[in-house]
């Protein structure tokens, strides 16, 4: 599958995302009318994402939210009671997105070797995807409080342990031969990182999301796979 076949077949934008968001708290949303509720909620996660790439999550504040946004204090109370409750909801969802898609795509494998390179090439597509959220999550949660650095870290090892489960599933199907499967999870993660996180010497070198999926299930594979006797 191609990037592009990926991203007409998977629909997950800040829309839909906020959009769960409201449905969910739509009792403590001060705002009723859905519409209005759903796009004043796109322009704050959007504005958050921005505000954080810029100066850092820790450092804004609510009034430059407000002043960004053009959304006044109140309005934005509406529909959160502090900048946590925000911090919160763009964890919680957008993670929840990511973990719903991977799964769903690796379920559609017939056997460990198609569950690993859909979860490869699916996990750096929704990073391609998402660039925003990802580098929100990696980049931004680890300088926050212990509660919610918590929450990021489990969400990186959610990844893991998707990928470590394909492993000793080859394993144990005699597919894939893994003397360390704790430490080679961790590593394919890592792999998966530098795209998102190092992006601009792929730009620089013409690699897309498709180029650099296929080498890295390549490099993968040529460690991991069992040899014909």
């Amino acid at each position: 599958m191609t990037f592009q076949e990926f991203s007409k077949r998977v629909m997950v934008s800040v829309e839909d995302l906020c959009r769960d968001f409201y449905r969910e708290n739509r009792a403590t949303i001060k705002v009723k009318k859905e519409e209005t509720a759903v796009k004043n909620l796109v322009t704050i996660v959007n504005t958050t994402l921005k505000l954080s790439y810029k100066k850092g999550f820790d450092a804004m504040s609510l009034r430059d939210l407000s002043g960004e946004s053009g959304l006044s204090m109140g309005a934005l109370y509406s529909y959160f009671g502090s900048k946590e409750d925000l911090l919160s909801m763009i964890q919680y969802h957008g993670q929840l997105a990511v973990e719903r898609i991977l799964r769903d795509h690796i379920d559609r494998g017939s056997g460990p070797r198609e569950k690993l390179r859909n979860a490869i090439r699916i996990h750096l597509y929704l990073s391609e995807l998402m660039k925003s959220w990802f580098y929100f999550f990696f980049m931004e949660t680890k300088n926050l409080n212990k509660k919610y650095r918590k929450i990021s870290v489990e969400s990186e090892l959610m990844t893991e342990r998707v990928i470590t489960d394909i492993l000793e599933e080859g394993v144990k199907g005699n597919i894939f031969t893994v003397e360390n499967i704790p430490l080679t999870g961790s590593v394919i993660k890592a792999m998966m990182q530098d795209w998102y996180l190092k992006q601009w010497k792929y730009t620089q070198r013409k690699i897309s999301v498709e180029e650099y999926a296929e080498y890295v299930i390549s490099m993968v594979e040529s460690h991991i796979m069992k040899k014909a006797q």
